[in-house]
């Protein structure tokens, strides 16, 4: 090494430095993959059918038997931005403006076994430039909870986005308090992500947002296992499923 000096450092050091820094330099910034960037296609107000549920676009027609539903279902409302509601007028008031929006789109759900609407979901947070898009304001009846209506009226909803508009990220988020919703999205597959503390005000109490997605090539095996878990061959005769979806979803992986 010379024993000369630039700047305090000896010759050799400086030029070594240099060079890395030049190396560092004139290597590009990380950045993502390349993806299809055309915009996705809003979802349309129409009738989907399944084996099982039934899902319309959401109506004033639908008042009075949501309002039957919900008779002596107060706290299936603590986790959602509306409800319980005090009158049948009230509740009215709140299918109206859920239909007239575009973002949510709502859908009333009609089990089949029972033929009257128990309940509504919407998809929300649509982002057709992102690809990406949210499945929530989940409402069911008691009646309707753990059912295969209940089951299939999510999956009906996801496929629609993923398969049929080919929004590549569904979002589920919950109230971070809210167990059952938390539970449900474990059981269909999406990943946790994180939470949002002190996200929002919601019917005047704090709430923090625990995020979950399933994204890209995740979606064609929680496809399939949701798929198998509603096959009818899925179920004994008392009505139970044989098999669960994370099961279900193990053996394909």
């Amino acid at each position: 090494m010379s024993g000369r000096v630039s700047n305090g450092l000896p010759i050799a050091a400086t030029k070594g430095t240099v060079s890395h820094e030049t190396e560092d330099a004139a290597m590009p910034p990380p950045i993502g993959p390349e993806v299809d960037a055309t915009p996705r296609p809003l979802p349309a107000r129409v009738t989907i059918r399944g084996q099982y549920v039934t899902l319309e676009p959401l109506h004033r027609r639908h008042t009075p038997e949501l309002w039957a539903a919900a008779q002596g279902a107060d706290d299936s409302w603590t986790y959602l931005g509306s409800g319980p509601f005090a009158s049948i007028e009230a509740l009215g008031r709140q299918v109206m403006d859920l239909a007239s929006v575009h973002d949510p789109m709502v859908w009333a759900v009609r089990p089949v076994t029972t033929g009257v609407v128990s309940g509504w979901l919407a998809l929300l947070d649509i982002q057709p430039r992102n690809a990406s898009i949210e499945l929530g304001n989940i409402w069911f009846g008691p009646r309707m909870q753990r059912t295969r209506a209940a089951t299939e009226a999510i999956f009906l909803m996801l496929r629609l986005a993923a398969d049929e508009l080919g929004y590549r990220r569904l979002v589920w988020k919950c109230n971070a308090l809210n167990a059952p919703s938390k539970r449900a999205a474990d059981r269909l597959g999406f990943t946790y992500e994180g939470r949002h503390r002190m996200h929002t005000i919601v019917k005047g109490r704090q709430r923090d947002t625990d995020w979950y997605s399933i994204v890209g090539d995740e979606w064609p095996r929680c496809r399939d296992a949701m798929l198998a878990w509603l096959d009818p061959a899925n179920f004994g005769s008392d009505g139970t499923a044989l098999h669960g979806m994370a099961d279900l979803r193990g053996r394909l992986s």
